[in-house]
């Protein structure tokens, strides 16, 4: 029993924030029994409660006397600031009397150090001055003199010494020896300009070498004015016989000439080098800037030429074989240049890679007059093409002297695309801007034409006059499909080679994918024409099927006779067809074409079968199983036995051949009870259709009288509110209509006119392809082939 004594612990019941007396008695006193102990338990609850009363008034009493101490000692702190104020304000009033007493006594001490600074100055100004005059005088001495190397040192002195002087120019003096030294410059730079004209003149270059490399000392010193003019000076001098001889002479100046022209700068390049190289300091690059005057003059012809020629009065257009000849001289002058004078010795001195950032000087100086009137040359390029394409075309896919390969291609596809590849690299030397994107629309252009013209062509089915249409061959399927593969990888790359070679403002334009998807769509229509082959094999085990009486069948047995042999039909061709593909990817879409091909016409077939009674039906869903069943084992037929085909090529396979399963187990159910029949195609079917469940009446050859009652049941079990969630009409049979019904109850090839893609792989030949392609079908045929069953590849 639990007691309590004199002394609470800190978990006793009684230190609960959350203290219940009822319950705690109730635990101390839980047995009747446990009465005889009330009196002790009242006495220790009392010397509890005694002993926190004391505890309390202990702690009041101490906390009193803390709350003394604290307001002495916040008095004593106050008394001591009142004491600290007054000692801090003397402090800081002796502070500024001693910092006044300090300024007193260096005020003179400053006074000194001032008058010290400014007579420096004086002193230093009268001593530059000084200076300055003696050499103005030594300078004027030695200029009569043609004393140029001594000329040049002085003259730097005397402009670095009148630059300290230009706040003294209000000094009359001054001004006065500034106006002497700027009349000593011009008359310096006069005296130079004299000296190399009179000795290129006289031909005296060689005697009078020494003197003419010492006067560009001068210059150098006279600045950058100075040396740009002698530096105009020379490049017009040495260029001027240039001039004279190719703008004076028609026949000379002439796109025949052009070779002329460079060799001419070949020999005036190497008699600077041997003559008058030595003469001008080396940081003038005086053969750059004599290259740089070259290339402007012979540019600046070059667009007057090619302008006259393009203006001709006789009618005759530019040769685009002499143009491109005169370019690629132009581009290997302007390349023999720019290996010249892009060199170490332009380099950064404080980073080893500006040589490798510099930008070329020479690209395009010259070359640049030509690129207005490459459109002449791309003109050619399609010229060339739209010969080539219509060749293609007449060619055989095979050449006939060479075997047969599942990796083979199309020759003149790889012809196409080297011409590509060449006609490029020569153009991305030519121009790499809007020329080069001209280019790339003339490749778009024919490779169109080429996958309309060449390739589909390939694989249309023709018919000559009454004769049927003609199925090509197989290998001439097989190989159009390789050639449309390589021509959608190849398509892909020739972007990206003309996106790497392109001008960067101009690579948004670039786009060639319309033509890589036009190949894909090529692809698929090729994929579908193989499809097509198996489905001329099958059609008479259509006519089989048709032909059954699905409304007599009293039993259902084993599988169709006609389903063993479409099986036999289709793995035949299958692995006729499945030992070409050399890509995985296309037996797949082959594969899965032919799933949907059969599953669609099978659906179509069912359509045409009125009347089909409920053994009928189970008879038709057994069928369509054993052909799932063949499928499944399809993919793999040309592998090692037992090989399990692909989980997503099942799965494919399930899902075309299920698409059966709705209307047959729906025709399964007897239409007696009417619920019965009504409740099955609500839960298969699942639309909310009155046609469509006609349909369904008309395939079990129910007559019209007998059809009211079930519509009128159908309607109203539709409108439950179970039944809110179904769809308005069914995909699978709104496009499809029942057959009539002919003599022995074989329904006639009737297919409604919405067929759509529910029946497209089983309908789809290329004889809908029409033979001679334009852009409009192209894009509603082909692409959606591309979309409809190459997107699964």
């Amino acid at each position: 029993m639990p007691q309590l004594s004199g002394t609470v612990s800190p978990t006793s019941p009684l230190n609960s924030a959350e203290y219940n007396p009822i319950d705690h008695l109730n635990a101390i006193f839980s047995h009747p029994s446990s009465l005889s102990s009330i009196v002790k338990t009242s006495d220790a609850l009392h010397t509890y409660q005694n002993e926190l009363d004391e505890e309390i008034e202990a702690l009041t009493c101490h906390q009193s006397v803390s709350d003394v101490e604290s307001v002495k000692r916040i008095r004593a702190a106050k008394d001591d600031l009142a004491e600290l104020f007054p000692k801090v304000e003397d402090v800081r009033a002796r502070a500024m009397q001693t910092e006044e007493a300090i300024t007193e006594m260096t005020a003179d001490i400053k006074r000194l150090d001032n008058t010290k600074k400014n007579l420096t100055l004086s002193m230093t100004a009268l001593k530059r001055l000084q200076m300055l005059t003696t050499a103005y005088e030594q300078l004027r001495g030695l200029s009569s003199s043609r004393q140029y190397k001594e000329c040049a040192q002085l003259l730097q002195a005397v402009i670095q010494l009148m630059a300290h002087f230009k706040s003294y120019r209000s000094i009359d003096q001054i001004a006065t020896l500034g106006r002497n030294v700027s009349d000593l410059q011009r008359e310096m730079l006069e005296q130079v300009c004299e000296d190399f004209e009179v000795t290129f003149a006289k031909a005296e270059v060689s005697q009078r070498r020494g003197v003419l490399a010492e006067a560009c000392l001068v210059m150098d010193a006279l600045g950058d004015n100075a040396r740009s003019r002698l530096i105009t000076w020379y490049c017009n001098t040495q260029l001027r016989e240039y001039r004279q001889v190719f703008r004076g002479n028609e026949e000379a100046g002439s796109l025949d000439n052009i070779s002329r022209r460079y060799a001419w700068f070949r020999r005036m390049l190497k008699t600077y080098d041997d003559e008058h190289a030595v003469m001008f300091p080396a940081n003038w690059r005086m053969s750059e800037m004599l290259a740089n005057a070259f290339c402007e003059g012979t540019r600046d012809d070059f667009k007057h030429i090619l302008s006259r020629s393009i203006r001709r009065d006789d009618g005759l257009s530019l040769d685009v074989d002499l143009l491109l000849s005169c370019l690629q001289e132009t581009l290997d002058f302007e390349h023999s240049l720019e290996s010249r004078f892009n060199n170490a010795s332009r380099a950064s001195i404080d980073t080893v890679s500006s040589d490798s950032e510099k930008a070329p000087v020479f690209s395009q100086a010259i070359s640049e007059a030509f690129e207005p009137y490459l459109s002449v040359w791309v003109e050619a390029q399609d010229k060339k093409l739209s010969t080539m394409i219509p060749q293609y075309r007449q060619q055989p896919p095979k050449p006939p002297d060479e075997d047969f390969s599942p990796q083979m291609v199309v020759p003149s596809s790889i012809e196409l695309f080297s011409f590509y590849r060449l006609t490029l690299a020569q153009c991305a030397k030519l121009s790499t801007g809007a020329k080069l994107v001209e280019l790339c629309k003339v490749f778009a252009k024919y490779l169109d034409q080429y996958a309309q013209q060449v390739l589909l062509f390939y694989v249309s089915e023709r018919s000559s006059g009454q004769t049927p249409s003609k199925i090509p061959q197989l290998e001439d399927t097989i190989l159009v499909l390789n050639t449309a593969d390589y021509c959608f990888n190849t398509c892909t790359q020739l972007e990206e080679k003309i996106r790497s070679r392109i001008d960067e403002g101009y690579k948004a334009i670039v786009d060639l994918q319309s033509q890589a998807d036009a190949f894909m769509g090529i692809a698929s229509a090729t994929v579908r024409a193989l499809v097509r082959r198996v489905e001329v094999d099958i059609e008479r085990t259509w006519r089989e099927m048709r032909n059954t009486g699905w409304s007599k069948m009293e039993m259902v047995g084993d599988q169709s006779s006609w389903v063993a042999e479409m099986l036999q039909n289709i793995k035949r061709r299958s692995t006729e067809v499945l030992g070409m593909l050399h890509k995985q990817q296309y037996a797949r879409a082959f594969c899965d074409n032919l799933v949907d091909s059969v599953a669609n016409a099978f659906i179509v077939s069912i359509f045409q079968c009125k009347p089909i009674s409920e053994v009928g039906a189970e008879q038709m869903l057994l069928d369509s199983y054993a052909l799932k069943k063949g499928f499944e084992d399809l993919l793999n037929i040309n592998t090692k036995p037992n090989t399990p085909s692909p989980a997503g090529y099942i799965k494919r396979v399930n899902q075309s051949m299920s698409r059966l399963d709705p209307i047959l187990k729906t025709l399964q159910v007897r239409p007696s009870p009417p619920e019965a029949l009504v409740q099955a195609y609500l839960i298969h079917i699942a639309d909310r259709s009155d046609t469509n469940f006609r349909k369904i009446l008309d395939l079990k050859g129910l007559r019209k009288q007998d059809q009211s009652h079930l519509l009128e049941l159908f309607q109203a079990h539709r409108a439950s509110s179970r039944n809110e969630k179904l769809q308005q009409t069914s995909a699978l049979l709104a496009p499809l209509a029942v057959s009539g019904t002919s003599p022995g109850g074989v329904g006639g090839p009737t297919i409604a006119s919405g067929l759509g893609n529910l029946s497209s792989a089983a309908t789809l030949s290329t004889s809908n392809l029409p033979a001679r392609f334009d852009p409009s079908n192209f894009g509603s045929a082909i692409m959606n082939a591309a979309r409809d069953g190459v997107d699964r590849l």
